[in-house]
């Protein structure tokens, strides 16, 4: 967490100081960024890989400058696989840092190769077109990108809205208040089928999210109409193997 007290001066510093790749920032951006005046730092985006230990974040570094100019440095902070071992780089775009993620993650090439075309539409896309097409086009390896929101309120409304007995108790609800990154998933589209000879729609949703220790928590929500009136009712579960269950059980009976 930065220091609220900080002054944009020791923030800069502090900044480029532990950035690996520092002095491949221009020099007349850097000079520029010597005379700001104020600035504000903010976690973009978090994203964990499926091996041990390895995780990334993107944070946006935002300046004033004295000429009335704003100017923003993105600096991605990360650890490979097996190594404890942070380390921070810093760039002039999110393309860059986007660019460098499949760098340093060992995605294929070809995401590399084509993002010239991605940076050049980044004004029409916008920063979230950009990324999601730069994800679309790596390898199979699985990355896990969370939006930083308001995550522990998000999975407090997820566990109320609820209406199973066995739904998750409150030990989850515990751990989930830590919670500061998620992401939502449609893991089983709306299907219709017959429940009692009435049609009924279900669909199944992942929430992912990621807590203060680093760790990863889902909660796996059903939606469906096999309801005795036919009304819409959700139904959260601690794992994926018991909300399919809950979905065939009921199809089967209402």
């Amino acid at each position: 967490m930065s220091d609220p007290y900080e002054t944009t001066e020791a923030h800069l510093e502090r900044l480029l100081g532990r950035a690996l790749n520092s002095f491949d920032l221009p020099d007349r951006l850097v000079e520029r960024l010597g005379t700001a005046l104020a600035h504000s730092s903010s976690l973009h985006s978090t994203q964990h890989g499926p091996a041990a230990g390895r995780w990334r974040e993107t944070h946006r570094h935002a300046y004033l400058l004295a000429d009335g100019e704003p100017a923003t440095l993105w600096e991605l902070v990360y650890r490979l696989e097996h190594d404890r071992a942070t380390r921070h780089e810093v760039f002039v775009s999110k393309a860059e840092a986007a660019l460098a993620a499949v760098r340093l993650f060992g995605e294929d090439p070809a995401a590399a190769r084509d993002f010239t075309l991605m940076e050049e539409a980044e004004g029409e896309l916008g920063d979230h077109g950009v990324l999601s097409a730069l994800f679309a086009a790596s390898s199979p390896v699985q990355h896990r990108e969370y939006a930083v929101e308001q995550s522990a309120d998000h999975a407090r409304r997820v566990l109320r809205r609820a209406e199973n007995a066995d739904r998750p108790g409150e030990a989850i609800a515990r751990r989930l208040t830590s919670a500061y990154a998620h992401r939502i998933t449609q893991a089983f589209g709306t299907r219709q089928c017959l429940a009692d000879g009435r049609g009924a729609g279900f669909s199944l949703y992942e929430h992912a999210f990621v807590l203060l220790d680093g760790s990863e928590l889902s909660l796996w929500e059903v939606e469906h109409t096999a309801t005795p009136d036919g009304r819409h009712m959700c139904e959260v579960y601690e794992t994926e193997t018991a909300a399919r269950g809950a979905m065939e059980l009921r199809a089967r009976v209402r």
